[in-house]
């Protein structure tokens, strides 16, 4: 009795512990959002009461912004660190409840036609950037991590990828730096190029879900061009992410094989462990509205939900971006990750364009 007494007592209080130390960071989380809220409300305000048209920048760069400025002036104290790094699960419970806005044969027609554009974007992006990898003398599993991270998700595919092919933490570390750099680059450039293409919502956010590599950066620069081209982001962005799994195996296959290590015993249960369960949450609550078990007010207050979680995320993009440090990174990962960005840009483009009949 004893024993299993001195064993349950740590354990709870190491739960309660790390509960603590993730509140100091979740707080600053909801103020840099809902100052980036405020400033966004301001400004409108502003404009109505002086019959001024000024731009709608809207809270989520904002609040971008404000954590940038946080993050490379005074800095971020140890003690905010951990809740920062929520933003993740923020990202993921987002996009989860934004199921709710979501009518299944909306989400089966546009999901079938941006099926077949992610599956067109993928192979092409992994087949370009293993070669431009190859071109500069990069190392084959840096060059394996970052043809990940741009064709599919960023960094939670760089991730996934890099403990499948045991590649190096610094390997991994050049391949998140230069796509943390270029997503926030690809944030602000994809809606100029949008407006000034005077692209649609549906195809500026169908652009934006496959050229875009982070899922917090496509979906932020879905919503600053209109919400209805930030839902088709979303959409998009989450046809690319569940392809994480199968390309992420086949990698992982080929790296078993290619260095005699043991293959990868059972294929279905590795590909589970690899999928984005976020994906199954959003199509479970877009499934439920379609069923129209929600009322319209609970439809309102998800969303709601839905808008506070993507809040706390685009705070938590703007805190984690450590310009100095991505500057110590070297030049070699940066430029391929560049030059591939911009022709992955072009191509999707290209993908969207040939689809907009389609779309229409």
């Amino acid at each position: 009795m004893a024993s299993s007494v001195a064993v349950v007592q740590p354990v709870s209080e190491s739960f309660l512990k790390r509960f603590v130390d993730l509140i100091p960071g979740v707080l600053l989380l909801v103020a840099v959002g809902y100052a980036g809220k405020i400033i966004e409300r301001s400004i409108n305000q502003y404009g109505k009461a002086h019959h001024l048209t000024l731009p709608n920048i809207e809270y989520v760069l904002w609040a971008i912004v404000i954590g940038l400025v946080i993050a490379n002036t005074v800095g971020i104290p140890r003690i905010f660190q951990a809740g920062i790094a929520t933003y993740e699960f923020w990202l993921k419970a987002g996009i989860v409840l934004l199921g709710s806005r979501f009518l299944l044969g909306d989400v089966a027609k546009l999901g079938g036609i941006s099926l077949v554009l992610v599956v067109i974007e993928i192979a092409l992006s992994l087949v370009f950037m293993t070669w431009l990898g190859r071109a500069f003398g990069l190392s084959p599993k840096l060059t394996t991590l970052l043809a990940v991270g741009s064709s599919i998700c960023g960094v939670s595919a760089i991730i996934a990828a890099k403990g499948a092919i045991d590649a190096d933490d610094e390997d991994a570390s050049y391949a998140i730096a230069a796509i943390l750099s270029l997503g926030a680059i690809s944030l602000f450039i994809f809606p100029l190029i949008g407006h000034w293409l005077h692209l649609g919502d549906q195809s500026y956010g169908l652009w934006a879900g496959l050229g875009i590599d982070n899922t917090a950066e496509a979906t932020a620069a879905g919503a600053l061009y209109s919400d209805a081209a930030g839902k088709v982001a979303v959409l998009a962005k989450t046809a690319r992410n569940a392809m994480i799994g199968f390309v992420v195996l086949g990698y992982a296959i080929h790296w078993a094989r290619k260095e005699g290590t043991e293959e990868v015993g059972n294929k279905a249960a590795f590909l589970w462990k690899k999928f984005p369960k976020f994906v199954l949450g959003f199509l479970l609550i877009s499934a439920i509205a379609t069923a129209q078990v929600f009322s319209k007010d609970q439809l309102v207050s998800l969303a709601n939900l839905s808008r506070w979680a993507f809040l706390l995320t685009f705070a938590g993009v703007g805190l984690r971006t450590n310009i100095r440090e991505l500057g110590k990174q070297g030049f070699r990962p940066f430029i391929v990750g560049a030059v591939g960005e911009v022709v992955i840009a072009f191509l999707t483009l290209g993908l969207v364009f040939g689809a907009d009949k389609i779309l229409r």
